[in-house]
């Protein structure tokens, strides 16, 4: 199973190759997506290291004056027309040598610098020449990296309490999740928005897969609303309908800068500032996104400082933060091993993305309660974080079985199991690599 799957998944990138970046999939997403870059990294540095370090800088190549990785970067050989919303409707004027029309405005998890550090100590492995060449990388990269953490924690802490804020769900990964219909629920449905705007992702891929039209309605709305305010974030929380605080959002905000406080000991930097940093978000996140009554972290509305009543995974991810104390730590195994989720010794297959017992949940929706695995890749790093040895090969194990049974799908059934979505997906190949090859303790949480 084991080389076989290797080779698939080593088939799949390959075959998603463009020119100097990765597409997620053929079809469906023809252009670089900025998390996917992330996460494909994490298993190219196994097979591909060149391409590793050609994908994660040709995304921050694109990366804004004021810090901002944009969440899609624009293949300029691919027609308007074949995506949307494309580059023209985000209508990006040109900053830093860029191209107008190149990019988004909005960014995704900022997963990049952990992403680098695991590229690093792939190619570190093999030796003094390969640590040397790797560490010139690191170097162009980590003053990038330190600037897109500084625009999240600092122009889009729009609640003030030392989180980073989305201004769309896009914004999160995770489209659709249920965490995002009560902030979504201020927000007007315009269905000329689809009259004058049509979208084409369900021209490819099933529409009771995608998003519904009443969602998509609000997703163009707010993006048009961001576009239309110039990308400014100032006064967020009183101008724009949707402004959230996701627990996985920061969860990963403050794993990049332990990932950080590494890299800056390779390129001669201070480490000391990332650590502090990293606690401080820890500390926010354990604050104000944990409901006591519920013992369960949600996405808080900070327009209205509630905190959604949605039981979805991106509150389970705050177990990837070593500092995270541990009746917190406990209370999100409690909630994984529960039959909301399941862990594989209950279900067999790896966590779905949203609550198995809410009255909406959704085998086929998106990340409405189909099994995603870049998130339990996450959470299993976060079991290995916390100690939890034998869950985390039990996730490892049950992840593998996944993608060799169903194939490199973007995301699969929570009950069969079967491949959803878009097919040979470039973050599903990745991953398998990296949980085939990979056992260890994630070397960002290590002190530094």
């Amino acid at each position: 199973m084991s080389a076989d799957l290797w080779n698939s998944a080593t088939h799949v990138l390959d075959t998603n190759w463009s020119n100097d970046h990765m597409v997620p999939s053929r079809g469906l997403y023809p252009h670089q997506w900025s998390w996917d870059a992330a996460f494909i990294a994490v298993g190219l540095a196994y097979v591909n290291p060149t391409r590793a370090w050609r994908d994660l800088r040709s995304l921050f190549e694109a990366q804004w004056p004021d810090g901002r990785v944009p969440h899609i970067v624009f293949d300029p050989r691919t027609a308007e027309d074949d995506y949307f919303p494309g580059p023209g409707f985000w209508d990006v004027p040109a900053y830093g040598g860029r191209p107008a029309r190149g990019s988004t405005g909005m960014v995704q998890p900022p997963l990049h610098a952990l992403a680098a550090w695991e590229v690093y100590r792939r190619a570190a492995s093999h030796g003094v020449a390969c640590a040397r060449a790797a560490g010139d990388q690191l170097a162009w990269l980590y003053p990038r990296l330190v600037a897109q953490q500084e625009y999240l924690t600092g122009r889009r802490d729009a609640g003030g309490d030392g989180l980073a804020s989305i201004v769309h769900p896009w914004e999160s990964g995770l489209d659709n999740s249920p965490s995002w219909d009560a902030a979504l629920a201020a927000v007007p449905a315009d269905p000329a928005l689809l009259q004058r705007f049509r979208r084409r992702d369900i021209d490819k891929a099933d529409a009771a897969h995608r998003p519904t039209d009443v969602d998509y309605a609000r997703y163009v709305g707010l993006a048009v609303d961001y576009r239309d305010g110039e990308y400014a974030d100032v006064d967020l929380a009183h101008r724009h309908a949707f402004v959230v605080e996701c627990p996985s959002f920061n969860t990963i905000l403050a794993a990049a800068e332990l990932a950080l406080a590494h890299i800056a000991a390779v390129v001669g930097a201070d480490p000391g500032q990332h650590r502090q940093r990293a606690k401080r978000i820890t500390r926010a996140i354990s604050e104000h996104l944990f409901d006591p009554a519920t013992r369960t972290f949600s996405s808080r509305d900070v327009r209205t400082r509630t905190l959604s009543p949605a039981r979805c995974v991106n509150g389970l991810m705050p177990l990837l933060l070593p500092d995270l104390p541990t009746g917190q730590v406990e209370a999100i195994m409690a909630e994984a091993a529960s039959p909301r989720f399941g862990l594989p010794a209950r279900t067999g297959l790896p966590l779905p993305s949203y609550d198995r017992t809410a009255p909406d949940f959704d085998t086929l929706r998106y990340w409405r309660g189909p099994v995603w695995i870049n998130v339990n890749w996450l959470l299993r790093r976060g079991m290995l974080v916390h100690g939890y040895l034998d869950e985390a090969e039990d996730l490892r194990l049950a992840l593998i079985r996944l993608v060799h049974t169903a194939g490199h799908f973007e995301y699969y059934h929570p009950r069969t199991g079967a491949g959803i979505g878009a097919p040979t997906f470039s973050w599903t190949a990745a991953l398998a690599l990296d949980l085939l090859a990979d056992r260890s303790v994630p070397a960002y949480a290590r002190a530094a």
